[in-house]
């Protein structure tokens, strides 16, 4: 008989937890379409109850995540490493009693993360208008690009070492020929020495790394070879120095105290040297032109150079000189990339003003 009792009283219990049971559920769901990086916790509890989420830390200890006194709702569990099993508990407390249940769960890496459909959409029309406009260049269309001020001055520092009888110096930066910034320089200097070549003035190019050297040496071979002055051209005036990056500025500097250049050019991917380099050449009293797209390292050529060329206008200028449709192309749609995020953030801030957040929930991702 005390048994049965005891039975009567358990079933009694577990009959009053049930409808409780019933009513506050605990779910856990991958978060779609992202990077495996966040779980959606739900959970459905009694009216007035207290409603709090833990998560297991490294020791399995659970340490307070979220709470709400909301019947039902989620939170976002966010900053996850992709498919690694996290532990999750809810409890939910009323008045009458309180309901725990611990769920494991893990975040799945998808294929497409929708967050980034923004992305998506100015990648492909950006990537159109490049293609359009290096199509159009070939088939001839005329793509206008700004003629850039310190281009004007290699006509004039190659009559100055002219008239003084002086060569002309031509660093094309500091890195290897996989930097978009030396090929870029490969084409200044091409145009450069046919310059050179028609005014029949010495040309001395120093390389650091041997491809450079290679590129640097064929591409002043051709403009002698185009200019019909082959006979002129001296291999050994563009040679190699050293890989160290201070040797090499050491072994420039050199050139310019024993040369005295009349006209300095520093084109291409430049750091720390950049200073020492345009300091000894104004020293000589030489014309000197530079151009990098190293932002950090441009003050010190806009101080200490005649002409600069700012950033993006190396490779303007190396599109302007070489007229090659894969580079007019690519500079014109690039252009269009910007005047496009121009107009993007001016629909934002009209959008924001009229209190219409769709546009920056979509597009703000992009900025």
């Amino acid at each position: 008989m005390r048994s049965l009792g005891i039975f009567c009283l358990v079933f009694m219990l577990l009959g009053l937890a049930l409808p409780l049971m019933g009513e506050a559920s605990f779910e856990i769901k991958d978060f779609p379409h992202d990077a495996g990086t966040a779980l959606n916790l739900e959970w459905k509890g009694a009216s007035g109850s207290t409603v709090t989420i833990q998560k297991a830390d490294s020791m399995q200890v659970f340490q307070e995540l979220h709470q709400s006194t909301d019947a039902e709702g989620s939170f976002t569990d966010t900053e996850l490493s992709p498919d690694e099993t996290y532990r999750y508990r809810m409890i939910a407390v009323s008045e009458a009693d309180s309901v725990s249940q611990v769920l494991e769960a893990r975040p799945v890496e998808q294929w497409f993360y929708l967050d980034k459909l923004s992305f998506l959409l100015m990648l492909v029309v950006i990537s159109a208008a490049i293609l359009l406009y290096i199509f159009a260049a070939k088939r001839g269309k005329d793509l206008f690009v700004r003629r850039i001020n310190g281009l004007d001055s290699m006509d004039e520092a190659i009559g100055r070492a002219t008239e003084k009888g002086k060569p002309i110096l031509y660093v094309p930066g500091i890195s290897d020929l996989d930097d978009i910034q030396t090929i870029a320089s490969m084409t200044i200097l091409s145009h450069l020495a046919h310059k050179a070549a028609e005014y029949d003035t010495d040309l001395i190019v120093p390389c650091r790394f041997s491809m450079v050297l290679s590129a640097a040496r064929e591409v002043v071979r051709e403009s002698y070879l185009k200019a019909g002055r082959l006979d002129a051209y001296k291999e050994s005036n563009v040679f190699y120095l050293t890989d160290d990056q201070f040797g090499y500025v050491a072994g420039i500097d050199g050139i310019m105290v024993r040369e005295q250049p009349a006209a300095n050019f520093f084109m291409g991917s430049f750091y720390a040297e950049s200073l020492i380099l345009a300091e000894t050449g104004f020293s000589t009293g030489a014309i000197q032109t530079a151009g990098t797209a190293q932002a950090h390292q441009l003050p010190f050529f806009v101080v200490s150079c005649d002409y600069t060329l700012i950033g993006e206008e190396l490779f303007a200028a190396s599109a302007y000189l070489s007229k090659d449709p894969q580079q007019l192309g690519s500079l014109k749609g690039h252009d269009f990339g910007k005047l496009l995020i121009i107009l993007l953030i001016l629909c934002g801030i009209v959008t924001e003003s009229l209190g219409w957040s769709w546009f920056k929930d979509f597009f703000g991702k992009v900025f």
